[in-house]
């Protein structure tokens, strides 16, 4: 039985300006992406694929055409719409990190639960689901340490821990190892693997060949449409997913 889908978009656009100012940034992508996959998007600068993410993240929504995520149809959601969705549903991995420089390791993970579907727990089981998502990327000795205490690959692992402590539908990668060095970024995508490995869904954005190659797929963009598709270790199969 074929899982089911967790993203899928229908004959999606998205363009910027008019008349001739229009630049067209996606034309008419059509994608799915099952529960429980690893898949790369891949294209040159310009190609689009900062663009879909950004709509599959629910961080912006299409000019045209449909988009599901996890069976809800969220295409034409408003600002404030997509913003309980993304906190309910999603999780994201940043290239730049992004946490809170003040803040400890802990405390940059448990922010999330202050605004999600589990928000309601009470500050002992809020510290408890972050201790667990730290532990679970194996940090646990570095709860208290702030970002400027850790190594740029230590901080990565923190933002992955933030990014699981909700319990995401699906996981959301951005050039995860873009600021890593190749020990580093080879540690990252271990531990991606190994929560794809678990269940996780993840979906992630890479200019990297290397990178690329631990996913189940990879999706090719260019000139914003799907150029073509590559299930790893097979041969290239049609533009149609």
């Amino acid at each position: 039985m074929r899982a089911e889908a967790i993203v899928e978009t229908i004959e999606v656009c998205k363009s910027y300006g008019m008349g001739e100012a229009r630049i067209a940034a996606l034309d008419a992508v059509s994608i799915r992406i099952d529960q429980g996959s690893f898949v790369a998007i891949m294209g040159p600068s310009g190609s689009g694929k900062s663009t879909l993410m950004h709509i599959i993240g629910c961080l912006d929504r299409p000019s045209e055409g449909k988009y599901w995520l996890a069976g809800e149809e969220v295409s034409q959601l408003d600002r404030e719409q997509r913003a309980l969705l993304r906190n309910q549903k999603l999780g994201f991995i940043f290239q730049s990190y992004n946490l809170l420089p003040r803040a400890t390791a802990l405390e940059n993970i448990l922010l999330p639960l202050l605004y999600s579907r589990i928000g309601k727990l009470n500050a002992d089981d809020r510290l408890e689901h972050a201790r667990r998502a730290l532990e679970a990327v194996g940090l646990a000795d570095r709860a208290n340490h702030r970002p400027h205490e850790l190594s740029g690959g230590q901080q990565q692992r923190v933002a992955i821990a933030r990014a699981l402590v909700n319990d995401p539908a699906l996981i959301l990668a951005d050039e995860p190892t873009g600021n890593l060095d190749s020990a580093s970024s080879t540690e990252i995508m271990d531990l991606l693997g190994e929560l794809h490995q678990k269940g996780g869904t993840i979906i992630m954005v890479t200019h990297s060949a290397e990178m690329s190659a631990h996913a189940e797929r990879v999706i090719h963009l260019r000139d914003g449409r799907v150029e073509r598709v590559e299930e790893n270790g097979q041969r290239p199969h049609g533009r149609d997913l």
